[in-house]
């Protein structure tokens, strides 16, 4: 989680059916904001919203893509890879494990993007 992200913020967000779908439908491939309204059914304002939120929790990326005429535009990638909550001994433990892609792949995915 981001340091502001707070276990209830996360447990909220996850209790959201269009952020849990834009988490399951990005984990397959990186999707533009419009690709996930027709996918997750949902209203733009509305994606962009969850959008917002679950990158302010550290669960997905934002990179920009560039389309064949010139023009960019956004793709959003999730970076959850696996939520665990341990309950022991009358503490409860949350451990948030993510997908992190490193400076090389990121340079390179964004270098083949320009050609």
């Amino acid at each position: 989680m981001s340091e502001d992200a707070t276990v209830s913020d996360l447990f909220g967000l996850l209790d959201d059916e269009y952020a849990r779908a834009i988490l399951t439908a990005t984990s397959v491939e990186p999707m533009s904001a419009s690709t996930l309204s027709d996918r997750c059914d949902a209203s733009l304002p509305t994606i962009y919203r969850r959008l917002e939120r679950l990158r302010e929790c550290g669960l997905v990326t934002e990179q920009t893509e560039l389309a064949p005429d010139g023009n960019h535009y956004s793709v959003y990638e999730a970076r959850l890879e696996r939520l665990e909550v341990t309950l022991e001994n009358g503490d409860i433990e949350v451990s948030v494990t993510r997908n992190d892609e490193d400076v090389a792949d990121k340079f390179t995915r964004l270098w083949e993007g320009m050609r």
